[in-house]
């Protein structure tokens, strides 16, 4: 059983469509919602309450996913959801 080697051109038509096959997954629901948010402390705090309120961790598994201090002293984080409860 002989297969044909695949040529480049080959490989990257195969990839291309793999990737635009997950981009369509996560349109539909399969993936994270993320949002980036650059505050000063007291409304990144705010913004977080609000955020946990109005998408509660039990149901669409909310969390904090990454923050920071900047120099200037504001906090940037990114809050990271799924898109439905189910």
């Amino acid at each position: 059983m002989s297969r044909e080697p695949f040529r480049p051109a080959d490989v990257a038509r195969r990839l291309a469509r793999r990737s635009g096959e997950q981009r369509a997954g996560e349109q539909r629901g399969g993936g994270w919602q993320r949002e980036t948010f650059k505050l000063p402390r007291e409304e990144a705090r705010a913004k977080a309450r609000e955020a946990f309120s109005r998408f509660p961790k039990a149901a669409y598994m909310t969390e904090i996913e990454w923050w920071r201090e900047l120099d200037d002293g504001q906090i940037e984080f990114t809050i990271r959801r799924l898109p439905t409860a189910d």
